[in-house]
Parts: structure tokens; C-alpha cells; sequence
């Protein structure tokens, strides 16, 4: 249960105090090359310490790997744009480069350093483990289905076993401090080793709950902050997990159009026969996989190719690979120990989720009925259900206090972060918020959604700090 707001305001008050000098926020920061599988062209990259318990400021540091992509026009630079691509687990040490590259526009490059930076126990940054297999991440983030009670208590062992790698991992010891809130703390870092009064964000997904946080916990070091495709004010929760459920029938409809549109792969002539089809292939793959893939994993690619329209395409030669029993053109293996284990991590230290299984049999069979094509899989049990409880502080709460400086962009029909979502942070912030909606599918608008309408809304306050004078709809561009 959350605390209320006072005591987590006293918290907050408490872990945002002044830093002594020639702790983490007195360093200069020396910036020189990116290392290998980073650098960019102008990219330049640096390391900060920072606390590991930031109750504790002059005990054990950690590192955090920052990337700057400098303004190319000192006389219209404005300060600093923090930025965050989401995850938790992804790293952001490229970031700035690939928005650049992405369409970020040129007013906006010569107002801003683009900062970027890999968050704590990610990537380049002290990193952590849960010492994964192969066969643990090639299952992947997402619970099996459950078609019964009995496959939750199934489901329990393995998400049981999955929390105690992470418990007993050599990272241990960042399991209480790998948080959302610890981040937050992190980037105030940044900022001071910066030498900047404010800082700007731009923040997607997972980043938007980051970027919320920020605000909430320095109200007054925030500049302009930008937030696309947004999670709820409660961030990567038990509700965030379950609204992936949401946000795939949300979006569905728009690839069930596309194959319906191109009968050459044999999906179905209408969008119910497509629809169809997606149940039929869950159940044959929930019974015999083919060349490699089951019904999770058809689940999965599924939910993953519908965050771009670019992939429609792909997911229905897929599809059709599958029915055929053809090679089906999976993306190669990687090693992904490190993104799922920060993301473990962050998830599940950031909140509680229930911790009674037949909590989550009553998700699931509620799900399965409301969500069919996805509910039974993000209703059901995970590790953070048997997580240690060695959390330090309450959630951050999300609220209005605080200047009126935050732009939440999002897109109609996402699958990740379904508009539900949106629509209970900008409840939450208040006054301190203003929502530019497109009306669009797939996830991730700025800087290359195709809706020019809410990408002129981001420039504008970025580059202005005007925003819409209230929330703005923007309709469907076809064309673009």
C-alpha cells in the first residue's frame, strides 16, 4: 500500500538535499571519445560517479556513462536536453546520436547539448546481473499463457526462481538501489557536473515515468520536458503490465486492415478473418511449435511488430512463415542478461505487486475474458511477486505540484503504452501538463511519427516554450 503524501514527501526532501563538495556533483566531467558500439559522428562521451545509496553520499560510487552531442550554434544554444529512450534496461548512451539521425529537427539541435546517458545498473554504467541463461532470455520478458489456475502455479515456480538469480546474483547489492527514483537522483547529478541551472528532457516510454519522477522529486530544476508515449503515474507497475493486454487489442485493428489489404499473405480477405487467424495460429503454436516458435513467442512478436507501421509488413510475412511452415525470419540471439536483469530490477523495486498467487489467477482469468489475445500472458505471475523486500522508500507519488512546464505527446493506438495510461498522468500532473494526442498507431511519436501536427507541438515548446493553450487532438495524416 502507498504511504501518504506527506511521509513521501518527507523522503523525497530528505534524499534531495545539498551534496557535499567533492562528492559525485563536484566532479568535472572529462569528455573524449564513445567507446565501440556508440560512437557517432560529434558524439562525445564521459563518466560520472554517483552514489550507490544516495542516503549515503560519501560511502560506496558507482559509475554512469553520459554522452553529449554539443549544439552546433553556441549563439542560439538554449542549456541542455537530457534525454531517456525508455525500457527500463535500455541503454541511452547512443541516444542523442540516433535522434539526431532520426529527424530531430535542426532548431532544435542548435538550441540544446543533447545529453544521453546509460542509467544506473545498465549498459556502460555499473551494470547488474540475475546471471540469466540463454534459455531465460530467449523466453523473454513476458509470463507464459495461462489457459487455467493451474498454469499460474506453474507459472510461480519459474518466476520464483527467475527473483532468486537476481537476489543471490554478484550484483546483489544494487538490487535496493536500482530504481526509478535513484535515476532521478542520478540525473540531477548530471546536471550539476554540467554546470546547468535547469535541464531540459526528452523522454519516451518507460522514460516518460523517469521524466514524471524528475519533475516531481526537483520541481524547480526542470526546464521543458517533453514526455512520448506515456506510462500511468504509477509507472512500470502490476497495472502497466496488465494494459499491454489493453494496448494490444488497442492496436490490432490496424494491422488486421494491412493483411486484410495485401491477400498475398494469406492472412484472410477481412479484418475479422484475420483476426481469426491470430487465434487459430496461438493455439496450433500453444500445441506444437514450428521452427522454433510457440505460442509465447508468436505472442510476442506479434505485440512487438505492431510498435511501428514500418512493421506490418514484416509481421505478416511472418505470420505467413508460420502458417506455412517456412523459415520464419527471426532477429539473431544476443546476449540479454544485462537489459533484463536492470529491467527486473527497476520494475519490481519501484512498487509492490501482489505477492498471492491466487491474486493473480483472479487477473488472469479476468484478463483472459476482457483481453483474449494477450490477457492471460500480462495478468499472470512474474518475479516481482517474490521479490526481496529490501526496498529503501516508498513509490515516487506524481502530482501537480510544481511549474506548469510538461508536454505529454502520445499516439492513439499504442501497444505499450495504451492512451489509458496517458490520460491518468495528465490527470495526475495537473495543471502542470498539457496533452497533444494523434490520432495514430505504434509506439514512439518524436521524432518519427508520421503526425506532423503533435511533432510542430513538441519543436515549438522546446525550442519556444509555448505549448497549446489547452489539450490538442490532432487528427489522422494519412498521407504522411
Amino acid at each position: 500500500m502507498r504511504r501518504t503524501l506527506p511521509v513521501a514527501l518527507a523522503v523525497t526532501a530528505l534524499l534531495t538535499t545539498a551534496v557535499p563538495a567533492g562528492s559525485a556533483a563536484a566532479q568535472a566531467l572529462a569528455w573524449g571519445p564513445c567507446p565501440e558500439g556508440v560512437a557517432a559522428p560529434r558524439l562525445e562521451c564521459s563518466t560520472l560517479e554517483v552514489p550507490l545509496d544516495h542516503r549515503d553520499p560519501g560511502g560506496e560510487l558507482i559509475e554512469i556513462a553520459i554522452s553529449r552531442l554539443a549544439a552546433e550554434n553556441p549563439a542560439q544554444r538554449r542549456g541542455v536536453l537530457l534525454t531517456n529512450p525508455g525500457g527500463p534496461g535500455g541503454g541511452g548512451l547512443g541516444y542523442p546520436a540516433l535522434l539526431a539521425g532520426s529527424g530531430l529537427p535542426r532548431e532544435v539541435l542548435d538550441s540544446y547539448d543533447v545529453i544521453g546517458f546509460d542509467p544506473r545498473g545498465v549498459g556502460r554504467s555499473t551494470p547488474v546481473t540475475c546471471e540469466l541463461t540463454p534459455q531465460q532470455q530467449a523466453r523473454g520478458a513476458f509470463a507464459s499463457y495461462a489457459h487455467t489456475s493451474a498454469d499460474v502455479v506453474r507459472e510461480a515456480g519459474y518466476a520464483r526462481s527467475i527473483a532468486e538469480q537476481c537476489a543471490t546474483s554478484p550484483t546483489a547489492k544494487m538490487l535496493p538501489h536500482t530504481t526509478t527514483a535513484n535515476t532521478a537522483r542520478d540525473m540531477d547529478l548530471i546536471r550539476k557536473a554540467l554546470g546547468e541551472r535547469k535541464i531540459s528532457f526528452l523522454g519516451a516510454s518507460y522514460g516518460t515515468y523517469l521524466g514524471a519522477v524528475y519533475a516531481t522529486m526537483f520541481p524547480d530544476r526542470g526546464d521543458r520536458i517533453v514526455l512520448d508515449s506515456n506510462l500511468g503515474p504509477g509507472g512500470y507497475d502490476v497495472t502497466a503490465m496488465r494494459r499491454f493486454a489493453q494496448g494490444l487489442e488497442d492496436r490490432f485493428p490496424d494491422f488486421a486492415a494491412y493483411a486484410a489489404a495485401h491477400p498475398e499473405h494469406g492472412l484472410g480477405t477481412t479484418p475479422d478473418q484475420v483476426t481469426a487467424k491470430y487465434f487459430d495460429l496461438a493455439k496450433r503454436l500453444d500445441a506444437r511449435p514450428v521452427q522454433g516458435v510457440d505460442g509465447l513467442t508468436f505472442r510476442g512478436i506479434t505485440f512487438e511488430y505492431l510498435y511501428s507501421d514500418a512493421a506490418l509488413s514484416a509481421l505478416a510475412k511472418t505470420w505467413q512463415a508460420i502458417d506455412t511452415n517456412q523459415p520464419v525470419p527471426l532477429l539473431p540471439a544476443t546476449d540479454r542478461d544485462n537489459s533484463m536483469s536492470a529491467r527486473l530490477h527497476v520494475i519490481c523495486g519501484d512498487s509492490r505487486w501482489p505477492d498471492s498467487i491466487r491474486d493473480y489467477q483472479r487477473a488472469v482469468a479476468a484478463d483472459r475474458v476482457k483481453y483474449p489475445m494477450l490477457g492471460a500472458v500480462t495478468a499472470n505471475i512474474g518475479p516481482c511477486a517474490f521479490w526481496p523486500d529490501r526496498r529503501t522508500e516508498p513509490p515516487v507519488r506524481i502530482g501537480d505540484r510544481g511549474p506548469s512546464n510538461v508536454l505529454l505527446l502520445q499516439n492513439e493506438r499504442d501497444p505499450g503504452t495504451p492512451l489509458s495510461g496517458a490520460r491518468d498522468l495528465r490527470r495526475a500532473l495537473g495543471k502542470r501538463a498539457t496533452l497533444v494526442t494523434a490520432d495514430a498507431g505504434g509506439h514512439g511519436l518524436y521524432p518519427w511519427g508520421g503526425n506532423q501536427c503533435a511533432k510542430d507541438a513538441a519543436t515549438k515548446f522546446l525550442t519556444t516554450g509555448q505549448r497549446p493553450s489547452q489539450d490538442l487532438a490532432c487528427a489522422a495524416e494519412p498521407g504522411r
